[in-house]
């Protein structure tokens, strides 16, 4: 619940066929490759890696592999059939290359390019809108192809042949209707028996709901993240149960290999706070205790010293539609000292900030604590934040750890300059922008201005506020519509502050234009930029896109008298343009005051009725439009990011150094981490 994904739609920078893998100098960094579908593949560099010491080079890699190891859990998570999809890719790869250039080479690149989304996707339904995607190549030349490979190769059952398996997995590949949705958020529907996520099986809604009805003490003042790092079953005599991941449970190939990397990067870590917190960590994963869990999260937010850190863990719960159980997900990164003392300057000042907001006294904290702001050099991604990464983490989720402990707030400052970069000739601006001033004004301070409101989401939005006692948390009270009201409220907190003079004061922002320049990327987002993320007839459905469409709709409509907003139309197209930036800023507190009301309250019927209102619909006639334009642009709306790879200098069987590397090649990258890190059945 606490993430910024990287909102904007950007310009497409195509850089014709991937190379082969190659490090670049910095001067000749190349950060886009190729294009495919409705996604771009960027690189990203680990500036400031070479003066790390040895050690710290070695703890790195060390966590690098931890990460990676996970991989095959994010795609069980995603769907049961996940797996056997991605292996028999795997297995008809180099087979389908040879028809490139012959005459079935348009049916070869169709399946190159369903192979390229299914490993950006984590699995075969979209990674943002998670509908199902379906390959445009023929049912009979992918038969053809599995039937033509080596079966030793291929992801069969026992006792299944090759013709059985075909004939099993063609409808989960090809036909739309099987499967269709990995997460359903649509009101009135059992949204477990319409979601392919695989984390119930053989439980309805109602079931699930009641289960933890039970379980969950409301008056309880240190909950654990109760379903967190399980999945529920429906048992041969009708009773649900919890299958635990962990070392002795559910993925334990994958995890013990976790805990065998995160074991060696804790025998070299910085400081004992920090080898406290790596303990606690791998203590978690090999027994599945969530209060172990909360244990790791205290002593990790305590480790504000260390260079190094690491997300890894099941974390977000956005692939749950009920909000409970995460997707393991893991980020490697060390500080950035210098980028790092614009967010500080933030961080320092959270009580201020909490004191002066718009939101209700009763709803305020007394005493901020322990917000660590930092930029961080990202290494390694993986998981769930891989190859589609956030640019923005808040962490940890559990509210009573948050409002006890304190929590760190970061930046991912390498991702985002590499999206800077990627962006720099967009053609989305001069399309969609209202006139000159409002280009020149996002030229000059647009990068800034976008920072800044990832800084004030994370580090002071998503830690302000506090829900009232015996309310219970989120997911108990508003449900499926958690997410996005609390991504909303982060979004209102830094939306609210950008225009304030503290933010001069404290020399993070130059001058006002530096919010008006995100006032109008904000709003050109939620009303009009981001329907390219969606298809002809779809209603919106992912948290973030929900939170800033109800934004931006609720302000121009509440304006409407002012003319606070307004959609204009001009030689056909429609711009959004803001009058009053003063009255907007008023608009954005009434609506945050609103949504920490709810959030406090726990006022499941006025959050649904917000969402619903404003946040789902879509006009049909502007979205018409919207495609258009960017077709037209040939931008594509999602970006991910091929991993630089760490290369271990070793002396004997000790690790002496540690160099980088940048692939250009996403499949490559993809086969060869299909090989290294395939560490699961195909059914768990």
């Amino acid at each position: 619940m606490k993430r910024t994904v990287y909102s904007l739609v950007l310009a497409a920078l195509l850089a014709g066929p991937a190379a082969h893998a190659q490090t670049p100098t910095p001067a000749k960094f190349q950060v886009a490759t190729e294009q495919f579908a409705d996604l771009r593949m960027l690189r990203y560099q680990v500036p400031g890696f070479a003066q790390l010491s040895a050690k710290q080079k070695e703890m790195l890699y060390y966590l690098s592999e931890a990460a990676l190891s996970g991989r095959d859990i994010v795609y069980d998570q995603n769907y049961k059939h996940n797996l056997r999809v991605r292996r028999t890719l795997e297995a008809i790869w180099a087979a389908n290359q040879q028809n490139l250039k012959g005459a079935q080479a348009a049916e070869a690149e169709k399946l190159n390019v369903y192979a390229k989304r299914v490993w950006f996707s984590n699995g075969i339904h979209h990674h943002y809108s998670t509908r199902k995607f379906v390959p445009e190549c023929s049912a009979a030349y992918f038969s053809k192809l599995v039937k033509g490979v080596d079966a030793k190769t291929l992801p069969l059952e026992k006792g299944e042949t090759v013709d059985k398996f075909v004939a099993f997995l063609t409808p989960i590949v090809f036909d739309p209707n099987v499967a269709p949705k990995k997460v359903n958020q649509v009101a009135g529907q059992d949204l477990l028996a319409t979601s392919a996520t695989n984390f119930y099986e053989g439980v309805t809604q109602a079931e699930a709901e009641a289960f933890y009805a039970k379980v969950i003490d409301k008056k309880d003042p240190r909950p654990v993240s109760y379903g967190l790092n399980s999945k529920l079953v429906k048992n041969k005599s009708g009773q649900l149960e919890e299958h635990t991941w962990s070392a002795v449970g559910m993925y334990a190939p994958a995890i013990k290999r976790i805990v065998y990397w995160l074991q060696k990067a804790a025998d070299v870590a910085e400081n004992p706070t920090q080898k406290e917190a790596l303990t606690k960590l791998i203590s978690f994963y090999q027994t599945g205790s969530l209060k172990t869990w909360d244990d790791y999260n205290i002593a990790w937010v305590k480790d504000t010293k260390s260079a190094i850190d690491v997300v890894n863990g099941f974390i977000e719960v956005y692939g749950d539609p009920l909000g409970y159980r995460a997707t393991y997900e893991s980020v490697v990164s060390f500080r950035d000292e210098e980028a790092t003392k614009r967010i500080k300057a933030i961080g320092d000042q959270a009580q201020w900030f909490e004191d002066h907001s718009p939101i209700m006294d009763q709803h305020k904290k007394k005493n901020v604590v322990g917000i660590t702001a930092k930029v961080i050099t990202v290494v390694m991604e993986a998981g769930d934040a891989a190859p589609s990464t956030p640019i923005g983490i808040n962490l940890p989720n559990a509210t009573w750890i948050r409002k006890e402990y304190g929590s760190k707030s970061v930046n991912l400052g390498n991702i985002v300059e590499a999206y800077d970069l990627a962006s720099a000739s967009s053609g989305s601006l001069t399309e969609f922008a209202f006139d000159a001033g409002e280009v020149a004004r996002a030229r000059q301070y647009g990068a800034l201005a976008g920072k800044l409101h990832t800084d004030m989401h994370e580090v002071i939005g998503h830690a302000s506020g506090q829900i009232n006692a015996g309310v219970g948390t989120t997911k108990e009270t508003l449900k499926s519509y958690a997410s996005a009201l609390e991504e909303g409220r982060a979004d209102l907190v830094a939306l609210y502050y950008l225009p304030d003079v503290k933010l001069q004061e404290l020399g993070v922002a130059p001058s006002p234009d530096v919010a008006k320049a995100e006032y109008d990327s904000y709003l050109r987002g939620g009303l009009i930029t981001q329907l390219t993320r969606l298809q002809p007839g779809e209603t919106v459905e992912e948290a973030h896109m929900r939170n800033r469409q109800l934004i931006s709709k609720w302000v121009l409509e509440k304006g409407k008298a002012d003319n606070v907003v307004e959609m204009v139309k001009r030689d056909g197209k429609t711009y959004v343009h803001i009058n009053d930036y003063t009255k907007l800023r008023g608009l954005f507190g009434q609506l945050l005051r609103e949504l920490q009301r709810i959030t406090s309250e726990g006022d499941y019927a006025a959050g649904k009725a917000l969402i619903e209102t404003y946040g789902v619909q879509v006009d049909p006639e502007l979205h018409k439009e919207v495609l258009a334009r960017y077709q037209k642009l040939n931008i594509a709306p999602y970006q991910g990011f091929i991993q630089p790879k760490l290369v271990p200098v070793m002396s004997g069987s000790k690790v002496t150094d540690v160099k980088v590397e940048y692939p250009t090649n996403f499949a490559q990258q993809m086969l060869e981490f299909g090989k290294k890190y395939s560490l699961l059945p195909d059914y768990n």
